[in-house]
């Protein structure tokens, strides 16, 4: 089973082209999947040890140690590709996750901010270095909409501050180039003339102290600062920011098709789940664009 697992982590990186963290969550998933077959049949397990009692057995285990759902639906979908791997690669007939049906998920629809609450967050006081940094991310976060790993993976060079334009590398290591505006474009200016004087040793967009990249758990402690300093009554997090991003664009008027180019997206339906517009806004935006309105 371990040896079927590196193959697999193997074909990820070098045919699929996977991210390290999406590579890191299917060697976790997996690993813990053996440990409970070892325990489970008493000796080293096989992938054809496997059948869907098995796996039915291991999903409830991760659910009497009170996983969540959406953790438990991941780990099966997970186990699916796997052993679809397996099949395709010949040394399985049949792949056992397929029969198994997942949890079924709660709809949670993500709440953004509104456009005031926004301007609060983004209106950073302050001048030095750490400040102008601040209004940089929170800035781009908005203004792109892009994924919190995605700010954090910026270099120098993808920033075109004339043209107010980024190159992205998202999920899936697709490329997209997404846009931003003045506002934004004076806060990186600022930042990354701060930047310049602290002795970067890497070529990322967003240092820490010592010079090296920024991490996403340093641009989410920020978000959570900022937060509690202009005393938000709800949770955010860099997320909420791409939420607010896509909704207020909606609302405004954009096309729902252009916001899924900027988010990079692969599927208009996660796109809708990303926007809230009432009745009210929709209403004035068909008023405004229908020629027969």
């Amino acid at each position: 089973m371990r040896d079927a697992t590196t193959a697999f982590l193997r074909h990820l990186e070098r045919e699929r082209n996977a991210s390290p963290h999406t590579i890191r969550a299917y060697g976790e998933d997996l690993r813990q999947f053996t440990d409970y077959l070892e325990g489970v049949l008493g000796r080293p397990p096989s992938p054809e040890d496997v059948d869907h009692v098995l796996i039915r057995g291991f999903l409830a285990e991760l659910h009497r140690r009170g996983l969540k759902k959406t953790s438990s639906a991941r780990k099966l979908a997970g186990l699916r590709t796997f052993f679809r791997y397996l099949c395709r690669e010949g040394r399985l007939e049949r792949n056992p996750a397929r029969v198994l049906l997942p949890p079924r998920l709660e709809k949670r629809i993500p709440a953004p901010l509104e456009e005031d609450q926004v301007g609060a967050l983004l209106d950073v006081p302050g001048d030095d270095a750490a400040s102008r940094r601040a209004r940089a991310i929170l800035e781009l976060l908005y203004a792109t909409g892009i994924r919190c790993a995605e700010l954090v993976g910026l270099d120098v060079g993808e920033i075109d501050l004339d043209a107010r334009m980024v190159r992205v590398l998202g999920k899936g290591r697709k490329e997209r180039i997404v846009l931003f505006g003045t506002n934004a474009q004076g806060a990186l200016r600022s930042w990354l003339a701060t930047r310049a004087g602290l002795r970067p040793k890497s070529d990322a967009v967003f240092i820490n102290l010592r010079g090296g990249r920024l991490s996403d758990r340093g641009v989410r402690a920020l978000v959570s600062r900022r937060v509690k300093q202009v005393a938000l009554t709800r949770r955010c997090s860099p997320h909420t920011l791409r939420h607010s991003f896509a909704t207020h664009l909606l609302a405004r008027g954009a096309d729902l098709r252009a916001i899924q180019e900027l988010l990079g997206h692969a599927s208009l339906s996660t796109t809708q789940r990303y926007t809230h517009v009432d009745t009210r806004q929709l209403l004035e935006v068909y008023k405004k664009t229908h020629p027969r309105a």
